[in-house]
């Protein structure tokens, strides 16, 4: 037999076999492996058909999910506040069927650069963003103008965080006794910064890839696998909705469990998820998450969840014992937030545009604030909006804590910004000393040990004492982890480090005259 035949002839014999002994007898056999299952298309059985076989987790994992046991009509009957669907109505050729394989991976063929011909369909290798919005509108388009769907850019198309990537990642070299660094390599961008922020995908042409069924023919796609929360996809859409709702299941449990934001909001930069874990609601969750609904809509506090996790205060819908709405679910992250704590140097009022390349300060520099510390304030929200967004928050916390609780923790709170910057204007202050000197040279402000140090105070130690007070409970992190030790050892290790260099500089011109 020719090598292309024995390549082909499994995938043949298999098709042949399901033809005579379909697996678990087609949709009533997916019903008996997970439950009731809502009716499949004919293009979505024949989907199931074969990748029962060859692909049977990825099958499994959506058998089990909300898609696979319910249609788009019975979901549009449901009442507002329990409707997981924000479609008015939904295309007719779907509105019947369970939300299958073929009925996500056709979407918008048009649009898509990575469609191709399997099987007998045309369908798409991403879904994107732009496909989910056929029965999710409203959360598609309030994720598009956020911070997270403009992730690739916001880092990559700014040239002083392009810097800061560029010097950080990639191979380091030693010449001439010098350290030199070269490009970063797509992988270690990938496995690094653009693993979170997500990478831009597009594609080649076609290839093909030997698979157990055979030689299959398959877009080319640069810079793939990637599930980066402001991945660029080959149809122009910003995203990737399984970045939090895990493929293929897409649960809405998965989503709102804080380990799904510990993927990428951790410890030294964005300690969130660490933060949390140590604090009295991660202590909370930790102990009494197996007796929650975590996939209950709306959202009640005290009946569904006693302590908040991270979509509580940022996204999820919730509502009282009674009913009353507390927070609207929101898939702008950012919406309940008026400060934004990540310190670029400085923490600053969150921006008005979720593309925060188009920021400029009064330096002329892409950064929120000047190294003074005066905040870009055309492109950040108002004092009005800022009271607005906490308004909300303080509406999530007041499902559990009394007034006074609540005014004294957000106090505290505002405190600890003032401060931690104050020790970032100080740490800039010595650095500032140090290019003046000639000690250090600016033209990147990341490349040297001093600058190294400057980096670390408001990207790790600052950042973490703002975080340990706004999650309230962590104080131990607040003060030795990466905290107010660190800040302080760190202020001191800089002018110590400083002095000594200007010494040497200062002896190494005396021998030169």
């Amino acid at each position: 037999m020719r090598p292309a035949l024995k390549q082909i002839f499994p995938f043949l014999a298999s098709l042949f076999l399901l033809s005579l002994f379909p697996l678990s007898g087609g949709a009533a056999g997916a019903a008996e492996m997970k439950g009731d299952a809502a009716p499949l298309s004919p293009q979505t059985q024949a989907c199931i058909d074969c990748h029962k076989t060859y692909t049977p987790g990825i099958v499994h994992d959506w058998l089990s999910s909300r898609h696979a046991k319910t249609t788009p009509d019975a979901a549009l009957k449901k009442p507002a506040l329990q409707r997981r669907i924000s479609a008015a109505k939904v295309p007719d050729d779907l509105s019947p069927y369970a939300v299958g394989c073929y009925e996500c991976h056709s979407r918008n063929i048009e649009k898509h650069k990575d469609s191709f011909d399997h099987m007998g369909y045309r369908i798409n290798v991403i879904v994107s963003p732009h496909d989910c919005k056929t029965c999710h509108p409203v959360e598609a388009d309030q994720f598009a103008g956020t911070k997270k769907a403009h992730a690739v850019k916001n880092l990559m198309s700014n040239p002083v965080y392009h810097s800061l990537v560029s010097t950080i990642t990639g191979v380091k070299e030693i010449k001439d006794g010098k350290i030199s660094a070269k490009e970063p390599s797509n992988a270690a961008l990938m496995d690094s910064c653009l693993g979170c922020h997500g990478t831009k995908v597009e594609t080649k042409g076609m290839k093909k890839v030997f698979t157990r069924m055979g030689v299959v023919e398959v877009p080319e796609l640069t810079n793939w696998p990637n599930e980066g929360v402001g991945r660029e996809n080959p149809d122009g859409s910003l995203g990737s909705c399984s970045s939090c709702h895990a493929r293929h299941s897409f649960s809405i449990e998965t989503a709102r469990k804080p380990y799904t934001c510990g993927q990428c909001h951790l410890e030294p930069d964005v300690p969130a998820y660490n933060v949390y874990k140590e604090s009295k609601h991660g202590n909370i969750f930790e102990s009494k998450y197996h007796e929650w609904d975590f996939s209950a809509v709306p959202w009640t506090v005290g009946k569904d969840f006693t302590a908040p996790t991270c979509s509580t205060c940022h996204n999820s819908l919730i509502v009282s014992p009674s009913g009353d709405v507390l927070a609207e679910r929101s898939h702008d992250f950012g919406a309940r937030l008026w400060v934004r704590i990540f310190g670029l140097i400085y923490s600053h009022p969150q921006p008005k545009s979720g593309n925060t390349t188009l920021i400029k300060n009064k330096d002329g520099l892409p950064l929120p604030t000047t190294f003074a510390g005066e905040p870009a304030t055309e492109h950040l929200i108002t004092a009005s909006e800022q009271e607005k967004r906490q308004g909300v928050m303080k509406g999530v916390c007041n499902g559990c804590h009394g007034t006074n609780w609540i005014n004294g923790h957000f106090a505290k709170f505002d405190t600890t910004v003032q401060e931690t910057d104050a020790m970032v204007r100080a740490a800039t202050a010595l650095m500032s000393d140090a290019w003046n000197s000639k000690i250090e040279e600016p033209t990147n402000p990341f490349d040297e040990g001093i600058e190294e140090m400057w980096i670390k105070q408001w990207l790790f130690y600052a950042n973490t004492v703002r975080y340990s007070s706004a999650m309230t409970g962590a104080p131990d992190y607040g003060a030795f982890k990466l905290g107010w030790w660190e800040m302080t050892n760190n202020l001191r290790n800089m002018k110590d480090l400083i002095n000594l260099k200007k010494a040497v500089k200062s002896l190494s011109e005396k021998e030169a005259r």
